[in-house]
């Protein structure tokens, strides 16, 4: 699997001060931390992050830069977001060893038209990715699963899935992935859909 590079810069501030400098400047406060290694603050160009979270289909990404984490390995652990813009405003990476088992959600590819799609029934896709662990040198870009003999009623659970050599399931081996459902089941789960956002509108907090 192809790698994204990552330009970032050391730095020895920390604070909401200097998080907000760099947030001004176009630039992200960010932390890399591994096992037997000693966090190091970073700082990072917030729009190359952004682009690269949202448009790579590889978990890993190559640190580029002067500095001793040049040419090291990370997986985005964790990151932090504006909770109105939506922005991202500090990342956690995590430096894995490319000798060792991670643990990584791997994008599900379905293939063929469901049996059950052309007889009228409706494709309910629950899971678009499934949990597995591999060598670092071993996560796809996705796994196929061929939905083409899916009938009306029936579902594909996880542990039916054929996973590539090297990989093991962590995914719940009974999850659903996926089903098809006829009108009647539509029609149910469309009613606890409402139900619930309904319960969740009273739930929420009058604004004063």
């Amino acid at each position: 699997m192809s790698q994204k590079e990552l330009n970032i810069s050391l730095r020895s501030k920390t604070g909401k001060g200097i998080s907000r400098q760099l947030q001004r400047e176009g630039n992200l406060p960010g932390v890399v931390y591994g096992k037997g290694f000693e966090s190091v603050a970073i700082s990072l160009n917030q729009k190359e992050f952004a682009k690269i979270i949202a448009s790579s289909s590889s978990p890993l990404i190559t640190l580029k830069g002067e500095s001793s984490l040049d040419g090291a390995v990370v997986m985005v652990a964790d990151t932090r977001r504006d909770p109105l813009k939506g922005t991202i405003l500090h990342a956690d990476l995590h430096k894995i060893n490319m000798n060792e088992n991670v643990r990584v959600d791997v994008k599900i590819k379905f293939e063929g038209t469901a049996k059950g799609v052309k007889d009228g029934g409706l494709l309910d896709i629950i899971k678009h990715s499934i949990e597995v662990e591999c060598l670092p040198t071993a996560i796809p870009e996705s796994i196929p699963v061929d939905i083409s003999e899916l009938t009306i009623g029936l579902s594909i659970h996880a542990h039916e899935i054929q996973l590539p050599e090297g990989l093991k399931l962590i995914e719940d081996p009974n999850a659903t992935i996926v089903n098809v459902l006829n009108k009647a089941m539509e029609e149910e789960v469309a009613a606890e859909a409402k139900a619930e956002a309904e319960v969740a509108a009273d739930q929420t907090p009058a604004k004063e």
